[in-house]
């Protein structure tokens, strides 16, 4: 009911904000006890500093709090992550079987290849169909687990389809997709190519199978971006980019289904709201309370300071290497990096190409601190699916993470001096 709310939203029917927003709470009310005890807690303490820093605001320092639609922080992105998981009603067969096996480096680029350019559109889901295909040759090894995890969060650094582009389109809405494109997808394929130099020098790889990649394979994520873009520069300039997503693959999905018939379509739906959405609920409840702190941080700094304080005065080079540093340190410690990005938007008061600036700050954390981060999303789905532990990938990530920051800082660096100040 969220997601058909959202995508009536965008029509001329009167469909208010607010309401959105209830009901995307409400299933995260009724699914509340199913969360796992780790995201529960920290779903729970950001919506608890989110509401009390409310509550503060209004009843010490005499804001006026718009409570109506104070729980609407990041519904764009949990609507837009709903609309996505429809793709799932697209087929349910794993990638294409490989015709030949790939082994060494060439098996970790395969594999990384894959996870990345599926992964850009399908999310989370392609970790399971790469990782389970993996699996029927037997347990999975650490450097797979590692190609897996990097090859994922890696695409956080540029492709518009990723959670990540959702967050930082909502907090920095003025930011220019062309520059972090042109930074963040090269950014990307270093991570590759890292991540097969470094895989390859600390482990014998001579027999790790890769997932072989197919033109098939990439045959659907290549045509729903085309279908977005057409959209979105074409048919629907005024809609963004998140926007498109969140009705465009929802319809694409079932229309795909229509050709078996109406029955076929509904059931399938039907088994989709059943199954797949409430296994959402981590995620889904970990972008609305975080949706809801910065909306309580954002308004207590604003009446405590009476709206003059943010954190940094100008944002530039050194700010923005602070800023992803901390957030990359609180990845390290457990947070999700939306919780640092959403720190960071609620304290700064930015316009014109420092919206940029900031987007690619949010967007590099995002990308190494959920490779990094023990208790990301990515990690503790490989702990529950392959038996890993989030803290051991890491350990095994920590060369990874100071590496791609390296170059993460340089490119704050250049883009500081090429962006317009």
């Amino acid at each position: 009911m969220g997601l058909l709310a959202q995508i009536l939203y965008f029509t001329p029917l009167p469909v208010p904000a607010a309401g959105i927003s209830y009901l995307f709470w409400a299933a995260t009310l009724l699914l509340w006890r199913d969360i796992p005890r780790r995201n529960r807690l920290q779903a729970g303490a950001l919506a608890l500093l989110g509401g009390g820093l409310l509550l503060l605001s209004q009843l010490h320092y005499g804001a006026t709090i718009d409570w109506a639609r104070s729980l609407e922080g990041n519904v764009y992105v949990v609507a837009m992550l709903v609309g996505v998981s429809f793709l799932g009603l697209l087929g349910t067969r794993p990638p294409a079987a490989p015709r030949r096996r790939v082994t060494g480096r060439p098996g970790i680029a395969h594999t990384w290849l894959s996870v990345h350019l599926l992964g850009a559109i399908l999310n989370l889901s392609t970790v399971f169909m790469v990782g389970d295909r993996l699996r029927a040759r037997g347990e999975l090894t650490t450097p797979q687990l590692l190609t897996l995890n990097r090859g994922l969060s890696s695409a956080a650094l540029w492709s518009p389809f990723f959670a990540s582009m959702g967050v930082v389109l909502t907090v920095a809405p003025g930011m220019s997709y062309g520059w972090i494109l042109a930074f963040g997808l090269p950014l990307a394929l270093f991570s590759g190519l890292l991540t097969c130099l470094e895989l390859g020098r600390r482990f014998d790889l001579t027999q790790t199978p890769g997932h072989a990649l197919t033109p098939t394979n990439l045959l659907m994520p290549g045509a729903m971006a085309a279908l977005v873009l057409l959209f979105h520069y074409g048919l629907t300039p005024g809609l963004s980019i998140v926007s498109l997503i969140t009705f465009l693959l929802p319809a694409v999905a079932l229309a795909s289904n229509l050709p078996r018939g109406p029955r076929w379509t509904a059931r399938r739906t039907l088994d989709h709201a059943r199954q797949r959405l409430p296994a959402m609920r981590g995620e889904i409840s970990l972008f609305l309370c975080a949706g809801l702190f910065t909306q309580g941080l954002s308004a207590w700094v604003r009446a405590a300071s009476g709206g003059d304080w943010v954190l940094f005065a100008h944002f530039g080079a050194r700010e923005a290497t602070l800023s992803y540093l901390a957030i990359i340190a609180s990845a390290i410690a457990g947070l999700h990096p939306i919780i640092g990005v959403s720190t960071l938007a609620s304290l700064l008061d930015l316009e014109g190409s420092r919206l940029t600036l900031l987007g690619f700050v949010a967007l590099a954390a995002w990308g190494v601190g959920t490779a990094v981060g023990p208790l990301s999303g990515i990690n503790l789905s490989l702990q529950g699916r392959y038996g890993t532990s989030g803290y051991a990938m890491m350990r095994h990530n920590l060369t990874y993470a100071a590496l791609m920051s390296l170059l993460v800082v340089g490119i704050i660096l250049t883009l500081d001096r090429l962006l317009p100040s």
